[in-house]
């Protein structure tokens, strides 16, 4: 009886992960289509060595990558939420509600959505407005690599023999080393894509690069 009970307490039942492949073929088909249509069969060298004067349908190409980036990151984070919010799960249409991932979705989503806003809306208060395409034209490339590397992250995660409650602190470091890096990219690209002065940049760092970060850790892990 005893060896009995210690079997049954030991049974895992194996994860049903058919929905991260999903995902992240939707991803992959979404680059191939840009890369194919939009981009006009461009390679990746050329898509990321391109010049902001020789491209084209630089809006589409961030909108896709934009939303590859968002799905990646929500598919990895969404595995450390600890709960659903009780006003969040409580919002049910046709008795269906909100898992983790559509949560962690949702909230990424607004970050994401919020920033391009106010970054909008702060170029154009600042009388800099021209510079705000040429700074979604340049961000692209970044998050365009970014977002490969979550999509290995996620394979990673979800199919590999790894503890993920220690790779969790790797993952923090990853995307702190992300952060420092885009700032100072940001910073000293040769396309110049923050504002001139320097206190409008400080500004810009802190009101549209950290504080949104905060919000967003707020509305995940509080």
């Amino acid at each position: 009886m005893p060896l009995s009970q210690n079997f049954t307490n030991h049974i895992r039942i194996p994860e049903n992960n058919d929905w991260v492949i999903f995902i992240l073929l939707g991803c992959i088909f979404l680059y191939v289509f840009m890369m194919n249509i939009i981009e006009r069969d461009a390679n990746l060298r050329d898509f990321l060595l391109q010049k902001y004067f020789d491209a084209s349908n630089n809006l589409p190409s961030w909108i896709i990558t934009s939303c590859v980036t968002t799905l990646s990151l929500s598919v990895l984070l969404s595995q450390y939420i600890p709960i659903v919010p009780k006003y969040v799960a409580d919002l049910q249409v046709g008795g269906y509600q909100l898992n983790k991932f559509g949560y962690t979705l949702i909230a990424v989503v607004f970050f994401y959505v919020t920033k391009s806003a106010l970054g909008f809306l702060f170029y154009q208060s600042i009388g800099d407005g021209k510079k705000w395409s040429i700074f979604y034209f340049t961000s692209t490339k970044f998050y365009f690599v970014i977002s490969f590397l979550l999509i290995i992250l996620c394979i990673t995660h979800y199919y590999f023999p790894i503890d993920r409650y220690k790779i969790f602190s790797y993952y923090l470091l990853f995307f702190s080393f992300v952060f420092i890096f885009k700032v100072c990219f940001y910073l000293f690209h040769k396309n110049n894509i923050l504002p001139e002065k320097w206190y409008y940049k400080f500004l810009y760092i802190c009101t549209l690069q950290i504080a949104p970060l905060l919000l967003l850790w707020k509305l995940l892990f509080f």
